[in-house]
Order: C-alpha cells, then structure tokens, then sequence
C-alpha cells in the first residue's frame, strides 16, 4: 500500500513539474507512468490535482499577475490607486499613451502568464492524449452518461478550455497546441481557437456531473455545471467585438472548418489592427442559450442566494443581505465555499493567496502579526461608480465598496483620495475584508486563505439574458435580469425593474449595467465593454461624468448626480466606541442615513481583535457625516459638528487636487474612433523561440 501511495505522489509530482520553456517545447510523464495513473480513477485524479495546482497557484490570470494588472482596474467602474507614472502595468491599463511602439514587450507579468498557461497546456494535453489513447476511453465515452473516468477526462478539456480563453483573453491569436511535444505551427487565430474548445466542450459536457450529483462534482472542480457556464462564456467572446491584426493576411481569420471570416467593424484602423466582430456572430449566441439555459434550468446543487439565512448575531448584529451572504461564504475558512460559485478555486490559509490583500478592503497593518496584516488594495473604484451608478436602495453598493480602511491595530480609518495604496488610493473593493473572517490570519500577509469565485451564477444568469435580448427574446431576458436585479432591494417595489429598464434606455443597456453593478471587482466589466463593442462609448461617458463632477467640486464644492448622491469637498469624522454603544464594532446592514456609525453599512471592525493582540480597544470605528449630502464647511451645521468632537476632513477636494490622476490620465491612450488597442505584446523569448514563426502585432516593436 506504502508503494501504490508513493507511486501516486511521485506521478502527481511528475505532472506538477510538466512545463514548457516556451510556446513550442514540452515535456511528458513517460508511457510507464501514464499507464499507471490511467488505470484507475484515483491515480487520475492525483495527476488531474497536480494541474489544478498549476492553475490555482500559478496562472497569473486569476489572481494576481494580469488579473491584477488588467481586469479588476481599467474599466468605466474600476481602477487602479497609485499614480500613473508609478507603475508599468498603468500603460496597458490604460490603453498605451505614446503608443504601444515605446512599451517593451518583455513586460514580465505578460511574459509569466504565458509561460504559466502553457505549462498547464501542457499537462492538460498530455492528460487529454492519455486519457484518449487508453483502452477504455471508447467504453465510457459511448456510455451516454457520467462515470468517474469520463468526469475525470471533461475536467482536463475543460482545465485546457479554460487556459486557452485567458490566453486568447489576453494576447488574441496564439499558438494552437494540442499534443504534448508536438510543436505548434505558429499563431492560430482566436476563432479557431474558440471554435475548437467551444466544441471538445460541447462533446464531454453530457458525459460529465453538475455540482453535488457525484462527490467528486463540487464547485473546487470544473463540473458540468461550470462547463455548461464555460461554453456560455466563451460563445459571447467568439461572437463578440475583438481587436484583430490587419497584418497577418486577408485569409488568417479563418473559422474551424478553414472557411475565411467576414467581419463588422467599428471605427477606424490603428496600428495595423481592427476593432470587429465575425458576421455569423449570432450563431455563437444560440449555441450559448442552449447551453446557458440548461445551466440556470439544472445547476446541481448551486443556487443564487436570494435570501440571508444568518440569524442575529449574539452582539446584535442583524444581516439581511443575500449580497453580502455570497462573499461571506468564500470567507468563512478552509474546506468552506459560496453556494452561489459555480466554480470557486479553493485557497488554504498559510498559502499564498490574494484576497483581500489585492483585491478587498485595505489595511495599513504590518506584513505580520497585524490585526489585519496589510492589504494593499490594487481593486479600487472611480468614484462616479460609487456615487452614480448605484441607486441608493441597492443593497450591494456598500458590499462592493467602501470608503474606510483598517489601520492594522484593529482601528477604522477613512480612506482618502490622495494617490498611493491601503488607506490612500480611493475608494477600496469591500467584498473580501479578513475583518470579516470567522477566525482572521494575522501570522503574516497574503495568507488569508479567502476563495476566488472563477464563475458565479449569477453571471451565468446574466450571460442568458444578455443572449435572449440579443436574440430578440425580450420578456426572457427580462425575466433572468429580474432574478439578479430583485436580489439586490429588499423589496421588488423598491426595485422597480420596469423603471430601472427605462432608465437604461432598453433591455440590452439594463442588462449591461446588471452586470456593471454585479460584478464590480471581480474581473469583468473591462472585458464586457470590450466583446459588446462599448469600450468606446464607455470611455467617452466616463470621461465627461468625471470632467463634470470635477467641475462641480471646483466650481461649488460640491456634485449632485442624478439619483441624488452628492459628493463634496470634505466630510466630517470621529472616532467612536461602537462596542459600548451597539455591542459590536463589525457593521452590517444599515438603511438609516441618519446613523453616522452603521451608514454605509459593512464596515467597521473584527469584534475580537482584542484577544488575538491583547490589547484593549475603545474607540475602534468611524462616525461619518457628509458622505453623501453637503454640508457647507463655514455654516453652523460643521461648526456643531466640530464641536461635537468630529473633525473636517478633505475628501472630494483630494480629487481635484490629483486631476491628472482622476481625469487626465484615465484611458489616456485612446482615441476616439480607434480601435482600441486593449491586448498585450508576446514577449522577445517567444518570438525569438518561434524561428520566425510568429510575430507581434497592434504596433508593438519587436526586439
């Protein structure tokens, strides 16, 4: 017995440590190896370990890496919190001022991505080519229903499926590699790309479990439920706007049966490239209403959290949140999950993780033995997406963001606009806050252990009813948009779906901005107005509600947006004991405006930071006044209030004191009618690795 489990630890090993020094080179177990792990489901399911290893640790597309550099910043919603001329990864974000010839293409988190993913490609594939040539593979294949082995053979598709939509996400066109140690043929294009993994998809999905139908189908492996979301996902990139080369031929972008595609453009040509999309596009949308229909009729176990089933803290905490209930779950510590994930890559405490350091609520705190250990807070919002965006009834504004941070000696402090990091940098992402954990890591930073929700079903069911409008069927898509919508009020009244629509202007645009309000720092609403063919659109609005807003502080120290927020030039603060007088200091739900400590609601402190530091805290969190009215600095209202012990304090000012930032340097490379040059170079290793076979592209100088 000793043996068999040595044997299975070394082959997981093996497949750990099966990479690619480039695009073209990989590695294989040997045939010995591969016979034993293919013989049976457990030694299958070592090595499959080893590859979700891969992804989970070391992808830099889900976490950290391009994800931090590009997807939870860069949108009309999300940015960054330093100054521009302070980080390397702000060009790409911001769309190459100056042009993409004067930035260099060893831009090293682009070059650690590619390495990463073809690593994984590369065990995928010799997983998949193993699984195939087994004697077996036929049996269960022709089954027509799951076996341990099928499951086991559609999450490989699907782990490589996966790892090629980040790819083509990321850098367009790549190369194609499909068997382990056979060389690609330089750069295929995405369409073929799409069209193959869209369709291996499509072939294991039947022969594979929804989340809870087996006990290996849970939402820490891609099941038929994630599949069934996957294929979805990928048929709105296929037949959605994309950035494409003009230099490559009139005949590169062919689609899979090697016909030459014709497109639809919008705007002009930039640097050799195109910003379009395939004609026959609607065809990738009825594929993915087959598919995201049959995940939202049968999703397994997954549900959408529509009711908070936590009862009233014995503090007196009530919750009341559905919202709040989804993040809390991927919270609450190792082996522990949301039941909304449709997929969720696990993350232990102790190991190298980035929630909340990068992407949740920041914290000034030490990288040890702080209560909480610092949270640098890359995820950040404009603040017109605070401030306009939300009705003020939707209960996920104050989840998604806040405006207070941790000072890391169990304090609350305001967050100000002043660029830089944790307590600087604007307003934060609130969904991950290690405040909120039922027992908080403080033995170092980056350690918390908090899950990251790959796909959530909720997007699942946004994605349906993006593709029922496009498809012309409006009262479906009203009806999956109602389903995300309604959860966000506490009631259906407050709501108001029909006015919420009308506001928006159709259907479509509702449906966009769900998902605008949904998913704000998680990754993707760049990628959304990119694939719709908003980018554009998006850029030139935000410009002109930021340059109002701006004007309005300058000009009146003050701005009303249309659903009644006003932001103003300063605030007021103090410094309270909310245990003495709540009986806790970690805030939740809060409705009364009037309330300075509990409003906005979800933030506060870990009741307990006593006992971890053994100290005694008192006065732990904020009180706030003029958050969302003005209140004039020289009239009597701020003079009672500093006389009640708050202090005034800059706020908006501190935007129009940091313009450039705020303004100025926001998508400063675009410009207005170009195709926006969104992607990211392939690195002078991978071209000078390719023997002339492949070439970057979107004006990027090759070295």
């Amino acid at each position: 017995m000793k043996k068999i489990l040595y044997r299975i630890l070394g082959v997981g090993l093996l497949f750990l440590t099966t990479s690619c020094s480039d695009f073209l080179e990989t590695s294989s177990p040997s045939d010995v190896d591969v016979d034993f792990v293919f013989s049976d489901p457990t030694t299958a399911r070592a090595a499959l370990k080893s590859a979700y290893e891969s992804w989970r640790g070391s992808a830099y597309v889900h976490s950290n890496g391009l994800f931090y550099d590009l997807c939870v910043v860069g949108s009309d919603s999300e940015r960054h919190p330093e100054k521009y001329s302070n980080q390397t990864r702000h060009i790409p974000e911001n769309l190459y001022y100056g042009g993409t010839s004067t930035f260099d293409i060893d831009f090293s988190d682009g070059a650690t991505a590619w390495s990463a993913l073809y690593s994984i490609i590369a065990t995928t594939n010799t997983l998949i080519n193993a699984f195939e040539s087994s004697d077996s593979f036929e049996t269960y294949m022709s089954a027509g229903e799951p076996s341990e082995m099928s499951e086991l053979y559609g999450e490989a598709v699907a782990l490589r499926a996966t790892a090629y939509f980040e790819l083509c996400r990321f850098f367009g066109d790549v190369p194609h590699q499909l068997v382990a140690g056979v060389e690609a043929e330089g750069l295929t294009s995405r369409d073929e790309i799409y069209e193959y993994h869209i369709n291996k998809l499509i072939e294991v999905e039947p022969l594979m479990y929804r989340v809870g139908e087996d006990e290996s189908a849970v939402v820490t492996y891609m099941t038929r439920t994630y599949v069934q979301g996957l294929i979805g996902r990928m048929c709105l990139y296929a037949g959605g706007y994309a950035t494409r080369r003009t230099d490559l031929g009139s005949d590169f972008y062919k689609d899979l049966d090697g016909n030459t595609l014709t497109f639809s453009q919008i705007g002009s040509e930039t640097n050799g490239a195109v910003y379009n999309r395939r004609t026959d596009y609607l065809d990738f949308y009825k594929i993915a209403e087959t598919y995201l229909a049959a995940c939202v009729a049968n999703p397994g176990t997954v549900q959408l959290i529509t009711a908070d089933t936590r009862s009233e803290s014995s503090t007196g905490q009530v919750f009341g949140n559905p919202y709040q209930q989804v993040f809390q779950e991927t919270m609450n510590g190792d082996a522990e999950v949301s039941e909304e994930s449709v997929y969720e890559i696990p993350e232990t405490q102790g190991q190298t993780s980035e929630r909340p350091y990068a992407f949740g609520r920041p914290s000034n705190g030490g990288g040890s033995n702080a209560y909480p250990c610092k949270s640098y807070g890359q995820s950040r919002f404009h603040p017109t997406y605070y401030y306009g965006d939300f009705d003020p009834n939707d209960m996920r504004r104050d989840v998604t963001a806040t405006v207070t941070a941790s000072t890391g000696a169990g304090i609350e402090t305001i967050i100000s606009f002043a660029p830089g990091s944790k307590s600087s940098g604007g307003i934060a992402n609130n969904k991950w806050d290690e405040n909120r954990m039922p027992s908080p890591w403080t033995t170092k930073q980056r350690q918390s252990g908090i899950n990251d929700p790959y796909m959530r079903f909720s997007d699942v069911i946004l994605m349906l009813a993006e593709v029922y409008a496009e498809l012309g069927e409006d009262n479906l898509a009203k009806e999956e948009l109602r389903k995300v919508h309604e959860r966000a009020f506490a009631n259906a009244t407050l709501a108001d779906l029909d006015g919420f629509i009308s506001d928006c202007g159709d259907i479509k645009e509702a449906i966009a901005q769900e998902r605008k309000l949904e998913f704000g720092g998680e990754g993707l609403r760049r990628y959304d107005l990119i694939r719709t063919g908003k980018l554009p659109e998006a850029i030139a609005t935000l410009k002109s509600e930021l340059t109002a807003m701006i004007n309005g502080l300058e000009t009146n120290g003050y701005y009303t947006f249309a659903n009644g927020n006003t932001i103003s030039n300063y605030i007021w603060i103090k410094s309270v004991d909310a245990k003495s007088e709540y009986g806790y200091r970690l805030t939740t739900q809060c409705t009364d405006t009037t309330d300075p400590v509990l409003f906005p609601g979800w933030r506060g402190q870990y009741d307990s930071w006593d006992t971890y530091s053994g100290k005694t805290y008192t006065k732990t969190n904020l009180a706030i006044k003029g958050l969302f009215e003005y209140i004039d600095p020289y009239g009597t209202e701020a003079t009672s209030l500093v006389a009640d012990g708050y202090v005034q304090t800059d706020w908006g000012i501190t935007i129009v004191n940091n313009k450039a930032e705020y303004l100025t340097n926001v998508f400063c490379g675009y410009e207005e009618d170009s195709a926006p040059i969104y992607l990211i170079p392939m690195s002078s290793n991978t071209i000078s690795t390719s023997n002339g076979k492949i070439t970057n592209g979107y004006g990027f100088v090759q070295e």
